[in-house]
């Protein structure tokens, strides 16, 4: 089977990695360099502590023991894979209830979970007086680019080819299947298969391929310190984070992400906010995540920033990632609408599409199962989910 992969970011890139692991003849296809758009400006999260009970968490578990298997493969070191752990925070009584509840649905779900009434254990220079929160042994974090590209090399070492610089402007077809893709070069690679990894572009490649899908830029930013000494342990967040990632609201939405590095520096985020394509600096949001940082993290008052970067996450409505065939053109599969979970859910998605083509289980992920990702939900409502 000839199969074009249309993005090479992380999740074209375990797409890739996936299908020629299977022998399938693998083809990635992207208009810019290796990783360069929603996963070079992520914080490489692979996180289970943020996802409710359901088909999302699902695909997160799955995901996380293939990211256990691509660093022993692969080598922890070549993406810095950190299997470090999370640590939500709750900063008031109530809140700390409410995520105790939430913690208790996903043990239920078989994720591990641990109730810490004393916060400061695992963080030492956490701000005093926090009420609690919980620990998640299976976060883990990875160099997004670096995971990307290392995916790709060993998809290429397995026969797959990457052309970077060339956009998709078609496909060729007959009797209503997809038998190619033409380039805006005009060039036609031929396929039996065509899966849509384009990131915040999904919903216009899509539209390209004629099964439209309703994935929309939702921007983001993260801030970058200076190189520090070890000073942050786990992937620390507050509680709040889990209701904003939830959240439809196109206003900006903020919450406190904290976490270190391999390289010393730390990442600060989240924002969350519908603005199109507006890549504009807004110095007020960076005011605030600072800030916020800065009130769960005494310590980064003394800190310098050296650099605050955005990028945009797709979001589906449904905050439901686009993963199997399109019914409507045969040959078309969709591997896109992570939102900012794309770098954790990429494993699973890549097995999940090559066991979607092959017909049958491969690595864990059984195409009869995680229906709730598929895009038969869009069939009815013109590309928005039901």
């Amino acid at each position: 089977m000839e199969v074009v992969i249309l993005g090479a970011g992380i999740v074209g890139a375990a797409c890739a990695f996936h299908a020629a692991s299977a022998g399938l003849d693998v083809t990635v296809l992207d208009r810019g360099p290796v990783g360069a758009g929603t996963t070079s400006r992520g914080e490489g999260n692979i996180l289970l502590s943020d996802k409710e009970p359901g088909p999302e968490l699902e695909l997160a578990r799955l995901s996380r023991d293939l990211w256990d298997e691509a660093a022993d493969e692969l080598g922890p070191e070549t993406f810095e894979f950190e299997a470090k752990g999370g640590l939500v925070v709750a900063g008031a009584p109530e809140g700390l209830a409410a995520l105790h509840a939430f913690a208790a649905r996903q043990a239920a779900a078989d994720v591990r979970t641990e109730l810490v009434d004393r916060v400061g254990e695992f963080e030492p220079h956490i701000a005093p007086g926090l009420p609690g929160g919980v620990h998640y042994p299976q976060d883990a974090q990875v160099q997004p680019v670096l995971a990307a590209a290392a995916l790709l090399r060993a998809a290429v070492r397995r026969g797959a080819r990457v052309r970077t610089g060339e956009a998709v402007a078609a496909v060729t077809g007959t009797g209503g299947r997809i038998t190619g893709v033409r380039t805006a070069d005009g060039v036609v690679l031929p396929a039996d298969a065509v899966v849509n990894a384009a990131g915040t572009w999904g919903g216009e490649v899509g539209r390209r391929l004629g099964a439209p899908v309703e994935i929309l830029p939702r921007r983001g930013f993260v801030l970058v310190t200076e190189p520090l000494p070890p000073m942050i342990r786990h992937k620390v967040y507050s509680a709040d984070y889990v209701a904003n990632v939830a959240s439809s609201d196109e206003g900006l939405e903020t919450s406190c992400v904290v976490e270190g590095t391999r390289a010393g520096i730390i990442l600060i985020g989240a924002s969350r906010e519908r603005v199109g394509f507006d890549t504009a600096m807004n110095p007020a949001v960076v005011a605030l995540l600072a800030a916020q940082a800065c009130r769960l993290f005494p310590f980064l008052r003394d800190v310098h920033l050296i650099r605050a970067y955005r990028g945009f996450r797709p979001y589906c409505p449904d905050h439901l990632p686009v993963v199997g065939p399109d019914p409507r053109v045969p040959g078309v599969l969709h591997a896109c609408g992570h939102e900012g979970a794309g770098i954790g859910l990429a494993p699973g998605t890549g097995a999940l599409i090559t066991a979607q083509m092959l017909g049958r289980p491969w690595r864990g992920a059984d195409p009869a199962a995680h229906t709730g990702l598929l895009p038969e939900r869009f069939l009815t409502t013109g590309g928005v989910p039901k």
